[in-house]
């Protein structure tokens, strides 16, 4: 029988980095923060005073800096991973992102590789201040060129990680921040991971598919035990990926289910929900009985973390949708 542990999201996404330095002495991290004091959320806790200074690199505050660094090394035949201190920071280093990451491999007709993650700890829900609690995924999944991922679990975490670093593509890797150290799973280290790209049912059921990824899967199952209680099953997908998007799962189910409803923290407005409701509509037409309905943030900035509660989505907003699907 195979060893086992529990974990915590934090957990899984240090070992992670561990074996994948372990594994390939070409992979770096690099970031504000992530050296001596181990990241703001110990994500690199222990990684420096292990791997030295010089494969875990304590950068400036300057994100723009700390991507084109990562590109330069990329050139040089390393696998950096950065880490974006907080979603809101992101954006000094999306010219680097979106203009030198995502189009070196098509610019040199893929003789240049860009392995580079770039880790961002994205969505709200841990009471912080502007600019901590942002959900820029719809920006970098729009962008071709990019991969983007985001984990919602502890498992997931551990695994998903190692493949982006093996990824030869540059990845765009979402980490829940409020799922950090909120709840612990069983590890097996010596399971097969599934692939990276893809999504995978969470929980089956035959009344209804939710969609969701990141802070939402669990809302999402929450929801799924609220609603048996009243005697609907709802399946929920945790889609994993968002460039590239693997619907095949979703399809299958919501052609035996009818019915679909997507959440996500972003607001609804032009949001991943928009590109996964079009998809659904496209191929499942025939199947649907009711509109694909979206639950999301408020189409406004971030609020201030005293009423943040009322501006993420629920478990009340989201069965709320799902009863109005079933309206139709």
């Amino acid at each position: 029988m195979s060893a086992t542990q529990k974990i915590t999201l934090a957990k899984g996404l240090n070992m992670g980095l561990r074996k994948a330095m372990e594994d390939d002495d070409k992979v770096l991290l690099m970031g504000e923060d992530v050296g001596k004091l181990g990241g703001v959320f110990r994500i690199t806790d222990g990684l420096q005073k292990d791997f030295g200074e010089d494969r875990v690199i304590d950068s400036p505050l300057a994100e723009s800096g700390i991507v084109g660094t990562a590109v330069g090394m990329a050139l040089r035949g390393y696998r950096p991973v950065v880490e974006i201190q907080f979603d809101g920071f992101v954006y000094p280093a999306y010219d680097q992102i979106v203009c030198q990451v995502a189009k070196y491999t098509y610019r040199s007709q893929g003789k240049v590789k860009m392995p580079i993650v770039i880790r961002i700890p994205f969505g709200g829900g841990i009471g912080a201040v502007e600019h901590h609690s942002e959900s820029p995924e719809a920006q970098f999944a729009h962008t071709p060129g990019l991969k983007v991922v985001a984990c919602s679990n502890p498992v997931d975490g551990y695994w998903m990680i190692q493949q982006a670093i093996a990824h030869d593509d540059p990845v765009i890797f979402l980490e829940p921040k409020r799922q950090y150290h909120a709840d612990k799973a069983e590890l097996d280290e010596t399971a097969t991971p599934e692939p990276l790209f893809t999504s995978r049912v969470v929980r089956p059921g035959s009344d209804a598919t939710v969609l969701a990824y990141g802070p939402t899967v669990k809302t999402a199952l929450k929801c799924a035990e609220a609603a048996e209680s009243e005697g609907r099953s709802l399946e929920v997908i945790d889609l994993r990926t968002l460039s590239p998007l693997d619907m095949a799962p979703v399809y299958e189910s919501v052609r035996r289910t009818g019915r679909c409803v997507v959440t996500h923290e972003a607001h609804v407005n032009l949001g991943m929900g928009a590109e996964l409701a079009a998809r659904v509509t496209e191929e499942c037409f025939y199947s649907l009985e009711a509109p694909v309905l979206r639950v999301g943030a408020f189409d406004t900035p971030y609020p201030p973390s005293r009423i943040e509660e009322e501006y993420l989505p629920d478990l009340d907003r989201v069965l709320d949708a799902v009863d109005r699907s079933f309206s139709y």
